[in-house]
């Protein structure tokens, strides 16, 4: 059973925009750890001295964010930086970029019928044309004396819809020295296109890249499928999960020589789930287009999937109807049952779910998990060798919670962590989470509103006991 425990919030910086990536490094020429803060709308700020300062400006490179009336989840979502930063100042972006809005690949709000076979086996036709965005990743190095800037591009990607695009997206695995791309399923709802479970489909995984490897190739293709790209880049990649739907990142905890690698999946309508996995087995995207144009089985023993769109963590993918009878009762109705049926045994169990609706005493209702981070510090003795994590909010304030890997290895159980730190009225939505280099500390992205448009609402804190 996991204890109760109890964090102060310290305020660091405030009046910012929407923060995507809370994460440190030390600057090239400089021994202490600086607290980098990157927004959703293209700023890169790091607190030194006690103050903010800009390190990047990228606003005019994004899409214009807001325009459907302020929610968004595109913009510029991952920063990274190589783990010779300090030596090479090479670090890693990844945002939607600006001038690239398209009409979309579907024109309704999707929803799948059990009773309808058509809307269970959508295909993204027209994809040229039928695209919501493009989302890029790119190297940048900090020269000494001088501005950031690009030295290339990794991949350029098309998004048929303009949620789900990942978000705290780029992290070093400490594990392998790959640059680590955690991609959502391209977004709507229910994944129509299944492409998170299609091999061949970028969207919905979680990626290695070589950023080692020069490809020789400084402008990649427009893609959405693997076999779309240059040989060269093929071979820098390789696929660590599939069946994602929407994630907060990965993060790496070293525990007896070995990496507890944890991803949160952003539930549907019923459940957000945190996955554990140390033992995985990497497949390397040549061979995976190898087996497609064979039309082979891909041997994909020991190969991480979360399961989506057949589960939504540890339950088959359901939509909810009101029943009209009874107002506050709902039907729940199993949306992809063969698919549930067909990856109900090579699929991942989640370490922990929490709800969207959960009558039972000290949990909360959830609506999406935000961040999940290791942490390894003694100052909250509580959380010592715990995994913390956020949801956007219940009702107007969001939650911060934790749990624990087992020791068996079964799925464990989650506490809230008691908050001290009055809001008043003013909303208060949990939308990132961060840890610094040896994870023994704690930040928190907290934003006054769901809009990207409602500017300078952000406010980031440390957790502390």
């Amino acid at each position: 059973m996991v204890q109760k425990v109890k964090v102060r919030l310290r305020p660091l910086v405030s009046k910012i925009n929407l923060p995507t990536v809370l994460k440190t490094t030390i600057l090239p020429g400089e021994s202490i750890e600086r607290l980098f803060i990157a927004t959703q709308v293209g700023e890169i700020f790091y607190i030194g001295n006690g103050e903010i300062r800009t390190f990047l400006d990228i606003r005019p490179l994004v899409l214009k964010l807001g325009a459907d009336g302020g929610y968004d989840e595109r913009g510029l979502l991952g920063l990274a930086f190589h783990p010779k930063f300090y030596q090479n100042g090479l670090f890693y972006l990844h945002y939607s970029v600006a001038g690239t809005q398209g009409p979309g690949a579907l024109h309704k709000t999707f929803k799948p019928n059990p009773c309808d076979p058509k809307t269970l086996n959508l295909k993204w036709e027209n994809r040229e044309t039928q695209y919501d965005h493009i989302d890029t990743v790119e190297e940048w190095v900090l020269q000494s004396n001088a501005q950031p800037q690009k030295r290339r591009t990794l991949l350029n990607l098309r998004r048929p819809f303009s949620n789900h695009n990942g978000f705290n997206s780029l992290n070093f695995s400490p594990e392998t020295g790959r640059l680590v791309l955690t991609n959502g399923d391209g977004g709507s709802g229910f994944d129509p296109f299944n492409l998170s479970q299609d091999n061949l489909e970028i969207a919905g995984k979680i990626i290695e890249i070589d950023v080692e490897q020069n490809t020789n190739i400084n402008s990649p293709p427009l893609v959405t499928r693997f076999n779309e790209l240059p040989t060269s880049i093929q071979q820098t990649l390789s696929v660590m999960v599939k069946g994602v739907r929407n994630i907060p990142g990965i993060s790496f905890q070293k525990v007896y020589q070995q990496y507890i690698k944890y991803a949160g999946n952003v539930g549907q309508n019923l459940v957000e789930s945190i996955y554990s996995f140390v033992q995985y087995k990497p497949i390397p995207v040549s061979q995976i287009i190898q087996a497609s144009s064979m039309n082979s089985e891909l041997n994909e023993e020991g190969f991480i999937n979360f399961g989506w769109r057949g589960w939504e963590g540890a339950l088959p993918t359901s939509f909810i109807s009101p029943c009209t009878d009874q107002p506050k009762t709902d039907e729940k109705t199993i949306a992809f049952y063969n698919e549930s049926v067909s990856l109900s045994s090579n699929r991942l169990q989640p370490l922990t779910s929490y709800f969207h609706k959960d009558s039972r005493p000290d949990k909360f209702e959830g609506i999406a998990i935000t961040g999940v981070q290791p942490y390894m510090g003694n100052g909250i003795p509580g959380l010592t060798g715990s995994v913390v994590f956020t949801d956007l909010a219940q009702k107007s304030h969001g939650v911060l919670a934790y749990t624990k890997v087992r020791p068996d290895g079964k799925q464990n159980d989650y506490s809230v962590i008691q908050t001290e730190y009055d809001f008043g009225s003013q909303s208060s939505f949990y939308v990132s989470l961060g840890t610094n280099l040896n994870q023994t500390s704690l930040y928190l992205g907290v934003y006054g509103s769901m809009k990207v448009t409602d500017y300078n609402k952000g406010t980031i804190f440390e957790i502390i006991q």
